[in-house]
């Protein structure tokens, strides 16, 4: 990194004590920064890293809520507003153990980028709350969905800032919190949440789009050396929405998806998984990767003390969480023959994993890039909110595909112009970093 960088990023680090992730997310996006910097000193003098750093705006409350036995409970909740320059904040709410302020943070300082590379006029924020919806009744997630609104309705708005989901939060607690913002507010606001119910103002396409946005993108950065993701082997890690329609997609495009994985182990499939039963396991029994095993002869568990990233494949896919691809994982893919890297979860590889990706010529995709479909199809929701309107499904996966495709363009065009040729950190990093630049450039010292 250099100097005048690395003296700026000690300072985040100083104003940030013991907030790891967010530390991680900026110092991967100042280490591509440097030939920006160079061109445009202007942003030096004007603190332009400083003040993308510090989020406009950080919330945290108390959320307290009974369960069904009628136990007290305390949790936390979140929402950084992290940068309004190119439109309402825009970033999901995750409900999971592991949530502190320095996960949200990383987090919106991601959605910063990821949103500007999708050429929506959306700005970056994240939100969410340390509970765990895991192995709660519905009343109960409801009676906990109902107080975090309770409080965090008060800074939102269709035009100032627009939650969705993530880890933890799908359809019913985004159903939840909408009721509780009609409740409070007396008014229909539709664009005030996204990743709701067809029925009520939601997205076709919406569910899928993080899952089908991310394979777009693989199989754009294949073109690119004569390949296609047909008859490609694909791993992919997670069970969520966003594994299970990468998994669609990938299959839809002639691939193998031959395993996935959740916190309890992974599955190895060879004959290829089973969608329809990984779909029932996951989105409606709520289940675990060792059902899918029972009622699937050609599975198999993994074995104890292995990892997913130990099958050999020709794409790797991971789509469960942050730094979950360490560089001895990141290591044994090259060895395999992995051809690309494209994540669907934010930040899931480690520094270390992805230089030896990039030093072995791996096709590798940050999140900020490879996973922007989902917020860009929470744009496309707040569009048809907006318009009193509802697409069909091929209009809306159309947009998401043009979407993808024009993110993979302007980050292969990006470094090509820095001198980067194939590097997408590169690429997607000073691309969404340029678009926001400028923009709080032209909004004066605010």
């Amino acid at each position: 990194m250099e100097p005048q960088l690395e003296r700026v990023f000690e300072s985040v680090i100083a104003r940030n004590p013991g907030e790891a992730e967010f530390h991680q997310a900026v110092r991967e996006v100042f280490e591509s920064l440097a030939p920006v910097i160079k061109r445009h000193p202007e942003y030096l003098e004007m603190k332009m890293l400083e003040r993308i750093c510090e989020p406009e705006r950080q919330i945290i409350f108390r959320v307290p809520w009974q369960d069904d036995k009628g136990e007290v409970h305390i949790n936390r909740g979140f929402r950084v507003e992290f940068n309004s320059a190119l439109g309402p904040y825009k970033g999901g709410l995750r409900f999971h153990p592991s949530v502190y302020l320095g996960v949200i943070k990383f987090l919106g300082f991601e959605q910063i980028f990821k949103n500007s590379l999708t050429g929506l006029p959306i700005g970056g924020g994240k939100g969410g709350s340390d509970f765990d919806p895991r192995g709660k009744s519905d009343t109960e997630v409801m009676r906990f969905c109902q107080s975090f609104m309770t409080e965090l309705y008060r800074h939102l708005g269709e035009y100032t800032d627009v939650p969705a989901g993530d880890i933890g939060v799908g359809g019913r607690e985004i159903g939840f919190m909408f009721g509780q913002y009609k409740r409070i507010t007396n008014r229909y606001e539709s664009g005030v949440l996204t990743g709701k119910g067809i029925g009520w103002g939601g997205s076709l396409v919406r569910t899928e789009a993080t899952g089908y946005g991310t394979v777009v993108f693989a199989n754009e950065m294949l073109k690119t050396r004569g390949e296609t993701m047909d008859g490609k082997r694909v791993m992919v890690s997670g069970s969520g929405n966003v594994a299970i329609y990468a998994s669609e997609k990938a299959a839809q495009l002639g691939a193998t998806v031959i395993g996935f994985s959740d916190s309890s182990g992974y599955v190895v499939d060879e004959n290829g998984i089973d969608l329809d039963l990984l779909k029932q396991i996951k989105e409606v029994e709520r289940g675990r990767v060792s059902d899918y095993v029972e009622r699937r002869s050609s599975a198999v568990l993994g074995k104890e003390g292995t990892s997913i990233w130990d099958v050999p494949v020709d794409v790797a896919l991971p789509c469960a969480t942050q730094n979950e691809l360490n560089g001895e994982q990141a290591a044994t893919l090259v060895k395999n023959g992995v051809k690309v890297v494209a994540e669907g979860a934010n930040m899931p590889t480690t520094p270390e994993g992805i230089a030896i990706f990039q030093q072995a010529g791996v096709l590798y995709a940050p999140g900020k890039a490879a996973n922007a479909g989902g917020v860009a199809t929470s744009a496309l929701e707040m569009q048809q909110n907006a318009s009193r309107d509802s697409w069909s499904f091929e209009h809306t996966e159309d947009r998401l595909t043009e979407i993808m495709v024009n993110i993979h363009e302007q980050c292969a065009e990006t470094a090509d112009s820095y001198d980067a040729p194939g590097d997408y950190v590169v690429g997607a990093n000073i691309a969404g970093f340029e678009k926001v630049a400028k923009a709080i450039q032209a909004f004066g010292l605010v």
